[in-house]
This record gives structure tokens, C-alpha cells and sequence, in this order.
């Protein structure tokens, strides 16, 4: 019993030993693991916090071919990160001074538009008063046996709405036009227009046909030179002793009886758009209407009836045709007046985008030449 006693005393001994040799051991293996992987979890936590200089310390007292490869594997994408931010840090340099450069080049070029847009503001003032100067004068209003006012008012742009009123040997001219669009090209080509009616006017020509006839060829040739595509509108109205002739297409004329009654008269088949073929001559015709004392007509631009309220709806031609003919026992400048007073009561607040023309002619009684004509022939 003694020597089972001894032997089982050191079977124990050796099981403690060899329990603790396992948990020494056990130990030892646990941190060769746990260290290496603390060590790759703090390298991304600086990684994470910007230092991509830190690498893996990759010295152990075990070697694991698997924690080997993790470290190097970690350690090269560290320095593919850092190579790569360091290649990006340098395009963002580079684009930052192409960014610079673009713009001081905006800056620059937002310089020379704010001279260019003065310049140009200066020059459609202009125009714009050109056109304002080349419009009827009182004095030119001032016809016996007739009263006759007019009002145009461009939009913010320059326009291309114009009206004319000549007196030459007795025959009174009038015209109204309307160039396409808005800007410097529609002024020159309005102005186009006046001096070319107002070049015929003074070689006394006075067939109609002849005289839109030479206006488009004129006009035709000059937008050709300009290299532009624009276009007007434009009716001729000549008048004498009660009589006026209607030739050239536009907006529709209309005519006021003395009580008001309104008659409207369609220009489509009287003319064609002038400079937008060479050659109108066959599509020009003209009628002839008769107007006896406190009978009258009425020539307008699109910028009437098209005008819009802060809603889009159009004014419209027979809202101006009943304000006509409620005012009609009124002057010329009290019609024109209250239509124009209507017209913008209709567009209120909303921005005027097209021109505004409009001439009222009415016939107040009989012209000089007319009261000598009896007088005349009793001498006779």
C-alpha cells in the first residue's frame, strides 16, 4: 500500500505538472494569436485616424503562417492607401488650379459681358430713341378735316412696331408696320421702313402696288445683306376728300361709322410680308372705302390684342372694338387715350412683352379743298 500510496502521489504530482505545462502553454499560444491581431486592430485605428505611415510590427515569438499573411497583407494595403491618397491629394491639387485658373478666366469674361451689355444697353437707348424721333410730331397731326393721334410704346427690348402719318399735295399717308421679333435687328429694320415709305412719299408715288412693291424689294435686299430673317407687316393707307385706299397685309383696319358701328376689314388679301420674298407685286392689292364727317379708322400692332393679364388671357380685338365704340363721340386723343387706359388696366401687374401702336384717325368734316370745290364751280 505504501507504493501504490507513493505511486499514486506522483501520478497526481505529474498530472498537476502536466496540467500546469498545458496552461502555460495554452497561454503562451492565446497571446502568439491574440497580440499580432491587437496589433493589426490599433494599426487600423491609425490608419482610420490618418496616419498611413504605421505599419504592423511583425516579430512573434510563435510564427502562424496565417497571422504572417494577414500582417504583410495588411501592411501593403496600407501603403496602397497612402499611395493612393497621395496620388489624390495631387489630382485635387492639379484641379484646384485648373479651377482657379477657370475662374479667373469667368471672372475676367464676366467683366468684359458687363462692358458688352453696357454697350450694347447704350446702343439700343439709341434706337430706341431714334425710333422715338422718327414717330409723328404734333404739328404733322395737325391735318385739316381730320383728327388724328397715335401712341406706340416699345417693350423692354427695342421693337419693331411703326406708324406713320405724310401730307404731301393733299393726300394723306398713313402706315402702320410690324417687324418680327424684338431687338436691334427688328429697330434697324423698322427704321428701314419709315425711310424707304417716307423716300416714296416725296417722288409723289402713289399706286400701291408700286409703292410695297419697291418697299419689299428695298427691304428684301438689305436683309439679305444682313444675313437676318426677319420680316414685317406693313399697310398703306392713303386718303383724300372722304376716300381712303387699304393696301398691304396686316392687322385687321378698322372702320368707325358717327354712331360707332364698327367694320372691320381684313388685310390678308391685300398684301404679302414684306422682305420675305423679292418679288410681292402679284399678291398686292388695295380696296377703297368711304368716310364721311365723324366717320373714322382705327391701325394697330398685335401688341394690343395679344397684350396678357397676370393669368394669360389675351385682351383681345373685340374688347378694343366695343371701347372704341363707346368713346367714339370723343376726340382722337380721348379714343386713343381710353383704349390704352384699358389695355393696361387688362395686363395690370404682368410684364408687357410686346410693343404697343395704335393710331385713330377720324374724320371731322370737310377739308379746305373740299369747301372751295362748290365755291369753285358757282364762279364758274
Amino acid at each position: 500500500m505504501g507504493q501504490i500510496n507513493v505511486n499514486t502521489r506522483n501520478t497526481i504530482l505529474l498530472c498537476l505538472a502536466a496540467l500546469a505545462l498545458a496552461i502555460v502553454l495554452g497561454v503562451l499560444t492565446a497571446r502568439s494569436i491574440t497580440i499580432p491581431i491587437i496589433r493589426i486592430t490599433k494599426a487600423a485605428e491609425e490608419i482610420a485616424a490618418g496616419n498611413l505611415d504605421n505599419r504592423v510590427d511583425t516579430t512573434h515569438f510563435i510564427e502562424i503562417e496565417e497571422i504572417d499573411t494577414l500582417e504583410h497583407s495588411f501592411d501593403s494595403m496600407a501603403g496602397q492607401l497612402k499611395e493612393s491618397f497621395e496620388t489624390l491629394e495631387d489630382k485635387v491639387k492639379e484641379r484646384t488650379a485648373e479651377l482657379a485658373t477657370a475662374n479667373e478666366e469667368i471672372i475676367a469674361l464676366n467683366e468684359r459681358l458687363k462692358k458688352e451689355n453696357l454697350r450694347m444697353g447704350a446702343e439700343l437707348d439709341i434706337v430706341r430713341q431714334m425710333q422715338q424721333m422718327i414717330l409723328p410730331n404734333a404739328e404733322e397731326l395737325e391735318i385739316e378735316g381730320l383728327d388724328i393721334a397715335g401712341y406706340m410704346e416699345a417693350a423692354d427690348e427695342v421693337g419693331g412696331d411703326y406708324y406713320e402719318v405724310l401730307n404731301t399735295d393733299g393726300i394723306v399717308t398713313l402706315g402702320i408696320g410690324d417687324v418680327t421679333g424684338h431687338g436691334l435687328e427688328s429697330g434697324i429694320l423698322m427704321l428701314m421702313a419709315q425711310t424707304a415709305v417716307r423716300t416714296l412719299k416725296e417722288i409723289r408715288e402713289t399706286d400701291p402696288v408700286r409703292f410695297l412693291d419697291v418697299i419689299n424689294r428695298t427691304l428684301y435686299k438689305n436683309v439679305q445683306r444682313m444675313k437676318s430673317e426677319k420680316s414685317l407687316t406693313l399697310a398703306i393707307l392713303n386718303y383724300s376728300q372722304g376716300r381712303v385706299s387699304i393696301s398691304g397685309q396686316h392687322e385687321e383696319t378698322i372702320i368707325v361709322r358717327n354712331g360707332g358701328e364698327i367694320e372691320r376689314i381684313d388685310t390678308m388679301d391685300l398684301g404679302f410680308p414684306i422682305a420675305l420674298d423679292d418679288d410681292i407685286a402679284d399678291f398686292i392689292s388695295h380696296i377703297s372705302i368711304e368716310l364721311q364727317p365723324g366717320d373714322g379708322l382705327v391701325l394697330y400692332t398685335d401688341g394690343i390684342p395679344e397684350a396678357k393679364d397676370i393669368k394669360k388671357k389675351q385682351y383681345g380685338l373685340e374688347q378694343m372694338c366695343e371701347v372704341i365704340s363707346k368713346n367714339w363721340h370723343l376726340s382722337a386723343g380721348e379714343i386713343k387715350q381710353a383704349v390704352i387706359d384699358d389695355v393696361r388696366r387688362h395686363i395690370g401687374t404682368q410684364k408687357v412683352f410686346d410693343d404697343i401702336t395704335l393710331l385713330v384717325v377720324k374724320r371731322t368734316g370737310l377739308a379746305l379743298e373740299e369747301k372751295l370745290e362748290p365755291q369753285a364751280a358757282a364762279l364758274v
